[in-house]
């Protein structure tokens, strides 16, 4: 492609920009209030570029466009595509990445404390997260101690007749509402105070402790005086976190970059209630003009996943879209959220402290991210070039079978994205129709269902996105039979290899001798990680169905007792050993069970 004419032919409108490489293959997405000003950039005067724009633009052979009607479409846009096709070179934050926080169900009738790592739209409320210095644990404990609220999980609704309260009652740390020893109104009162404490007022809590020692030590019990006295402690830990000048009900995210042209760091402080309570770093690959630009980025993808919104998002350096940004998550939390740079004062302080661990973090990550970088992308890459692909193998799928004589026959597929593993993306088959021990008649089967699925037309997406590269566990001749199905199926346009095991070599379709791949390169060592992959989950799945089947058949020999009776004594005792230790009596008592039945099976087990 000619870039230049491209690059003429841009509108001064704001949109998405689009970057491909030589083989059609998305490697950057990016966003523009002026399309033709933003990607001019990428081109202009090299002394103005970093090193990493560079390398990104030497890659680049296509450029295309969307406009859209107003830079918030734009941020969302982007933020669709990236997550849709998730290029090499934008910011790609894991999605199994998880914060603790504290939670209350304000709707149950006596509510519990408790650390959870998911945010629902449950109603409930959310405090957090916990993690520098005060865990969230720490923080229930304390709750706990000072409010004798219950950390049981019994179901307040199946209290059975004259239940007695547990130990914490007797120890003064519960007021045993399943005992009936307190109201729903004076449990409800005391939640109040406990949401109150989380959100900043933490006189009361000091006084509560203080107290209770004070009581516990008088009446000479002195490991409880000392377990209200290390409380106190944490709560010490926690006051003197408060950020004197900020309101004690404020709630801030603040996000620092520091980069050094190649590697970039972003450091996260978490400011709730006043106080630094958790902060995070994170080494980003982000191909922007700009830090601002990389940073701007960042944000958008963080306050994608699973977080609580602040009320203010705090940034260390100006970014140009900061009303648009402000605008979007506004309107998608549902509140007014401000994205400021401040110039002085407490928040710029809090700048300067999340830049400084950005700059260490910086300083200490740069060898882990090089040999990150080499094991997942430049081993793509690698890949791509030794194997003479015509597309970089952004998504690979690989797929094995596993089985013990022919029996439990499944299928795995593995893949991975960007020379990472994929695991959403993962899928296991059951072998349908195949009778015996035959490998390549399995692999036909399951290549059959997912080929299948990718022709021209097909509506069922469950098995993913088309790959660029698919790699069968074995050698020339598990190669060769996927092939035919390949043929029949006339999917042309996916590159087929094989990895067999004892020599490690890569088998490529129509060709008699191996590709040898060095034995100390990246691009085989991704490959040896994908087939491993590929064992391991397709032997996890066979060894969970061999389980089952030689479970349920053992108890399917037993006289009088079908399916629908495995299924009930399943149901009610959860596992094997359990119905082998229960007696006559309590196997007759599950419903679907009669006496006969239940003698049976005990005397199968004990002969």
């Amino acid at each position: 492609m000619d870039i230049a004419s491209i690059l003429k032919d841009l509108p001064h409108s704001s949109g998405v920009y689009i970057m491909y490489g030589a083989s059609g293959q998305i490697l950057y997405v990016g966003k523009a209030k002026d399309l033709f000003k933003r990607v001019h950039q990428y081109f202009g005067n090299k002394a103005n570029r970093t090193e990493k724009v560079l390398k990104l633009v030497a890659k680049v052979d296509d450029i295309k466009y969307i406009i859209t009607r107003s830079e918030v479409e734009a941020l969302v846009l982007e933020n669709n595509l990236i997550k849709k096709h998730k290029p090499p070179y934008n910011i790609l934050l894991k999605d199994d990445k998880s914060y603790p926080f504290v939670k209350i169900d304000v709707k149950a009738d006596f509510p519990r404390v408790e650390v959870v790592r998911k945010l629902k739209s449950d109603g409930s409320k959310y405090f957090g997260p916990y993690m520098i210095g005060i865990t969230a644990k720490e923080i229930t404990d304390l709750i706990n101690s000072a409010f004798c609220l219950r950390d049981c999980k019994l179901d307040m609704k199946r209290i059975p007749a004259g239940h007695r309260p547990c130990l914490n009652y007797h120890i003064k740390r519960c007021y045993a509402p399943c005992a009936g020893k307190i109201t729903k109104e004076e449990y409800g009162a005391i939640i109040k105070e406990v949401i109150a404490f989380l959100s900043g007022n933490d006189k009361s809590v000091a006084k509560l402790l203080t107290d209770k020692m004070n009581e516990a030590a008088e009446s000479e019990e002195y490991e409880l005086a000392l377990n209200y006295r290390q409380k106190l402690q944490v709560l010490d830990k926690l006051v003197r976190r408060q950020v004197g000048a900020l309101p004690k009900d404020f709630d801030l995210d603040v996000f620092a970059i520091e980069s050094n042209g190649l590697n970039t760091v972003i450091a996260l402080l978490f400011v709730r209630a006043g106080k630094v309570v958790g902060g995070d770093k994170f080494v980003v690959n982000d191909y922007g003009l700009s830090d601002a630009i990389t940073l701007s980025n960042f944000v958008m993808r963080f306050y994608d996943g699973d977080v609580l919104a602040p009320d203010e998002a705090v940034l260390s350096v100006d970014i140009e879209d900061a009303d648009v940004l402000q605008q979007y998550l506004s309107e998608k939390f549902g509140k007014k959220i401000n994205v400021i740079t401040p110039r002085q004062g407490v928040r710029r302080q809090l700048c300067d402290m999340a830049s400084s661990n950005a700059r260490d973090y910086l300083e200490k990550s740069l060898s882990i991210k090089e040999r990150q970088d080499n094991m997942t992308i430049g081993a793509v890459m690698q890949l791509a070039e030794y194997l003479h692909l015509e597309r970089m193998p952004a998504r690979m799928e690989c797929y094995d079978i596993s089985h013990i004589s022919g029996t439990n026959k499944v299928a795995s597929m593995v893949v991975f994205t960007n020379g990472e593993p994929d695991k959403a993306a993962y899928r296991k088959f059951r072998i349908k129709t195949v009778e015996g021990n035959d490998d390549f008649a399995s692999l036909q089967e399951t290549l059959t269902r997912r080929l299948t699925e990718l022709k021209e037309g097909s509506e069922d997406d469950s098995l993913g996105a088309r790959p660029d590269l698919i790699v069968i566990d074995g050698g020339k001749g598990q190669l060769s039979s996927v092939m035919e199905i390949v043929t029949a199926l006339g999917v042309t346009d996916i590159p087929f290899i094989s990895l067999a095991k004892r020599e490690e070599e890569v088998f490529l379709p129509g060709q008699s001798e191996p590709v040898i791949l060095p034995r100390n390169s990246y691009a085989l060592k991704l490959l040896q990680r994908i087939r491993d992959e590929a064992h391991r989950f397709a032997i996890t799945f066979h060894r969970q169905l061999r389980k089952k089947s030689q479970t349920v058949s053992e108890l399917l020999s037993v006289p009088g007792v079908g399916e629908g009776r495995v299924k009930a004594l399943y149901k009610h005792f959860g596992t094997v050993a359990a119905i082998k230790s229960a007696s006559v009596e309590q196997l007759a008592a599950v419903k679907g069970m009669n006496l006969p039945a239940a003698q049976a099976v005990y005397k199968h087990f004990h002969p």
